[in-house]
C-alpha cells in the first residue's frame, strides 16, 4: 500500500505547514492559559493538549467557507482553523465583555461565533450531537449542501443524546460526521471502563453508517478520513462516524489532579507519541520545515499570543447590567 503523504492527499507543502502552524498555535494557547491559571489572573482551563493534530486534521479537510462545526469543549485546534483567533480565545479565559462566544458568561470551551458558523456549546456533555443532525436536517430539506461536523469525547459516546442524534441522523442520511476524540479518559474514567466493545467506531453499524478509527497523533490521517466522509455526506450517501484515538496529555482541567487515576509513567509515555513533535520530525525528514521557518513560525505565534494575552487582560468586564441581555426580548409588546 502507498505510503500516506500530503502530496497524494492532494495537499502542498504551504498546506502541510498551515496544519503544523495551527497545532502548534493551539498548543501555545494551551500552554499560556495554564500559566494565566497558575498566576491566579484566569480561573479554569480545559485543555487540548495532545488531540491538536486530529483537531487541526479534521477542520482542515471541511469546507471552512459553507460548513457549520458544533464543537465540544477542548476543540480550540477546530475553532481556530474555522476563523476564531488567540484573541477570541483570551476574551474568553478572562471572562472579558469582548468574548466572541458568550461576552464573557460561560466557562472558556462553550464556543460560538455565528460569523463563522461555529454553533454555541452546551455544558451538559453531548448535547451538540443533535444539534448537529438538525443542522444536517436542515441542509437536506432546504438543500444547502454543508456538512454538519460534530466533535465529542469517547465518554460522550455513551450518553443518550449521542445514541438518539446517531440513529436518527442514520436513518435519514443526513449529512453529518460524528467524530469521537478518544482521548483514554472520561475525566477519571478510563476507556476499558467506558466501553463493552473494542472501538467507538463500532457502535457506527448500529446506526447504518460507516465507523473508522483512525491514529488521532496523526493529522494526514485524519484529514483523509474526514474529507472521504465529507465527500458522501454532500454525495447523499449519509452520515459518518469516526473515532480518533490519542491521549489527554493535562489533567482533566485545571481543577483536576490526574495523579488519583493515572501514573506518571503513562503521561510520559504517552507524550514520546505527542503529534506536535512527530509531525514537526515527519515535515522535517520530508525537507518541508527548516530552522528558518519554524523559528518565523514560533516568532509570529508568539507575536500573536503576547498581543492577544495584553489586549485581554486590559480589556473591561461586562456591565453588570448586561446580566439579562439575550435573555428577555427587549421591547416591543410583552
Amino acid at each position: 500500500m502507498e505510503a500516506l503523504t500530503h502530496r497524494n492527499l492532494g495537499l502542498t507543502d504551504e498546506q502541510v505547514l498551515e496544519m503544523y502552524e495551527k497545532m502548534l498555535l493551539a498548543r501555545k494557547i494551551d500552554e499560556r492559559m495554564w500559566l494565566l491559571n497558575r498566576a491566579g489572573k484566569i480561573p479554569f482551563v480545559i485543555s487540548c493538549q495532545g488531540q491538536e493534530a486530529a483537531q487541526v486534521g479534521a477542520a482542515m479537510a471541511l469546507n471552512t467557507e459553507e460548513d457549520y462545526i458544533l464543537p465540544y469543549y477542548r476543540d480550540i485546534g477546530v475553532v481556530l482553523t474555522f476563523g476564531m483567533t488567540a484573541k477570541d480565545l483570551m476574551m474568553s479565559g478572562f471572562a472579558k465583555a469582548d468574548d466572541p462566544n458568550s461576552a464573557g458568561r460561560q466557562m472558556p470551551g462553550h464556543f460560538g461565533q455565528k460569523k463563522n458558523r461555529i454553533v454555541t456549546g452546551s455544558s451538559p456533555v453531548t448535547t451538540q450531537v443533535p444539534h448537529a443532525v438538525g443542522f444536517a436536517l436542515a441542509s437536506k430539506m432546504k438543500k444547502k449542501g454543508f456538512v454538519a461536523f460534530t466533535t465529542f469525547g469517547e465518554g460522550s459516546s455513551n450518553q443518550g443524546d449521542f445514541h438518539e442524534g446517531a440513529n436518527f441522523a442514520g436513518v435519514h442520511k443526513l449529512p453529518v460526521i460524528l467524530l469521537c476524540e478518544n482521548n483514554k479518559y472520561a475525566i477519571s474514567v478510563p476507556i476499558e471502563k467506558q466501553l463493552a466493545c473494542e472501538k467507538v467506531s463500532d457502535r457506527a453499524a448500529g446506526y447504518g453508517m460507516p465507523g473508522y478509527t483512525v491514529d488521532g497523533n496523526d493529522p494526514l490521517a485524519v484529514y483523509d478520513v474526514v474529507k472521504k466522509a465529507a465527500d458522501r455526506a454532500r454525495n447523499g450517501e449519509g452520515p459518518t462516524l469516526i473515532e480518533t484515538v490519542s491521549y489527554r496529555l493535562t489533567p482533566h482541567s485545571s481543577d483536576d489532579d490526574d495523579r488519583s487515576y493515572r501514573t506518571k509513567e503513562e503521561v510520559a509515555e504517552a507524550k514520546t507519541k505527542d503529534a506536535v513533535y512527530t509531525f514537526a520530525v515527519r515535515l522535517r525528514d520530508a525537507g518541508i520545515l527548516t530552522d528558518e521557518v519554524e523559528e518565523k513560525m514560533i516568532e509570529r505565534i508568539t507575536i500573536d499570543i503576547d498581543a492577544a494575552t495584553e489586549a485581554a487582560e486590559k480589556a473591561e468586564y461586562a456591565r453588570a447590567e448586561d446580566t439579562l441581555k439575550h435573555v428577555y426580548k427587549e421591547g416591543g409588546d410583552a
